[in-house]
């Protein structure tokens, strides 16, 4: 399921439809976060609290946290119809990262 919402994420981005392929790709995100915390026995909440959460059992580092939030970020503004607060870089790389996960 994710490989799949990635690579539609990745297709959007290429056709040059750079909002919603950050948005799919924060999706992807989410649910990865979602997942995690299952893992873990933590509750699900809002991105930044389960990432915060997440952090804080030590699931990942301080540095991995802030990539989180940053793509979060991405997510959050393109979700509210703001392309001017991220470039097409961010969003290739937000791809990328997520394939990683």
């Amino acid at each position: 399921m994710f490989d799949s919402e990635l690579e539609q994420a990745s297709a959007l981005f290429q056709a040059g439809y750079k909002l919603p392929a950050a948005i799919v790709a924060g999706v992807v995100l989410e649910t990865s976060l979602r997942e995690l915390c299952d893992q873990e026995g933590l509750p699900h909440g809002k991105l930044d609290k389960m990432n915060a959460d997440l952090a804080k059992e030590g699931k990942y580092n301080k540095l991995q946290q802030k990539r989180i939030t940053a793509l979060a970020d991405i997510r959050n503004s393109a979700a509210h119809g703001k392309p001017q607060e991220f470039t097409d870089q961010d969003v290739l790389d937000m791809i990328r990262t997520l394939k990683g996960l």
